[in-house]
């Protein structure tokens, strides 16, 4: 079967949209790579810098730890065309969170990610068409979050995998191309730390099994990725509110040398140190963003992050306009012409229920 669409779109989003690992010779070597794609455009807007925020519905994402401070029942939309530059509609993501509080226990909460690749013409390995078949991942996610005391919040996720890149395997391989895993997220964010007004949270996402698709020992390992950040409100009054964050993140991803994925538990060791020290500083991404809001109804936001391995240092925009409980948002990444990135744009929907 010829994989030919299909390959280059997800060798596209390795090696564009997703963050790389902190590897010298190549782009991450994480397997179900969508699980990097960021959800909510209010934190697109703001270069992605989002960790000491977590104030919203996309807190089940975003950081668990965000959830326990969330008091009120909130339901989150998103909707992106991806690399829009090759015009392919039907390559998109969509995400969809939920979050209710639960007096006295906390805050739990959900998300379902679907990514489409559309789809691709198949063909084995004499170049004889064999039908045409669809590719998509999904992802569910449940979550709760619980405040530890008044200014600390800790939180866990847990999620299913479906990773569907073919129905069955390519040429002589038997078997389909679907994969499935678990994974484990784990949060906590502290707020007014030292002053009113600052906060820090940190996250370790992806922590689970490696995934295959037609042979365990060409498994891939999940996209475990530890972000840790800081947000502080530089004015927060009546009319007036201007928030800057900051958040630095790392994939913890790792193979032995004969290319199997290391189990999670040992790669969130040893992918601190299987490189040189200047390669394991640049594989540290930092994401700056600053937001302002007036009178709570109308938002703008100003980011961009610095990814050396990967050569990306896009500029992101976005704004904001609410009403009541009704929030719509929209974010927006220049990333220079001709780079796959530029012209993306991100749209959601945030409603108090």
């Amino acid at each position: 079967m010829n994989w030919r669409r299909a390959g280059l779109i997800l060798a596209l989003l390795v090696a564009i949209i997703i963050v790389p690992a902190a590897k010298a010779d190549g782009p991450s070597e994480a397997g179900v790579i969508f699980l990097k794609l960021v959800p909510g455009a209010r934190p697109a807007g703001m270069g992605e810098a989002f960790v000491a925020t977590a104030d919203d519905a996309t807190a089940t994402w975003w950081n668990p730890g965000g959830m326990a401070f969330i008091e009120r029942q909130e339901l989150s939309l998103m909707y992106v065309q991806l690399l829009p530059q090759f015009h392919l509609d039907d390559l998109y993501y969509s995400f969809i969170s939920y979050v209710q509080n639960v007096p006295d226990w906390g805050t739990v909460g959900g998300n379902i990610i679907f990514t489409n690749y559309g789809k691709t013409e198949g063909r084995d390995e004499n170049d004889n068409p064999t039908g045409t078949f669809h590719s998509y991942d999904v992802a569910f996610t449940g979550a709760y979050g619980s405040p530890v005391d008044n200014n600390l919040g800790i939180g866990v996720g847990a999620k299913f995998i479906y990773s569907h890149l073919a129905d069955q395997g390519a040429g002589a391989e038997k078997g389909s191309g679907v994969g499935t895993t678990l994974a484990i997220d784990v949060g906590a964010m502290y707020r007014n730390a030292f002053t009113r007004g600052l906060s820090f949270g940190a996250t370790l996402t992806n922590m689970g099994p490696a995934i295959s698709y037609i042979d365990r020992a060409q498994a891939d390992p999940l996209p475990m990725t530890i972000r840790v950040g800081t947000a502080y409100k530089i004015l927060d009054d009546e009319f007036n509110k201007l928030t800057v964050n900051l958040d630095l993140q790392k994939e913890l991803v790792d193979r032995y040398d004969d290319g199997r994925a290391m189990p999670f538990y040992l790669a969130m060791f040893t992918s601190w140190s299987n490189n040189p020290l200047q390669n394991e500083i640049e594989g540290i991404i930092p994401n700056l963003g600053v937001e302002y809001w007036y009178s709570n109804m109308v938002g703008l936001r100003l980011g961009g992050y610095w990814d050396e391995l990967g050569e990306r240092k896009p500029v992101t925009f976005g704004f904001s306009l609410a009403y009541a409980s009704y929030r719509f948002d929209f974010g927006y990444v220049s990333a220079g012409e001709g780079h796959p990135l530029t012209d993306t744009m991100m749209f959601s929907l945030n409603l108090g229920l």
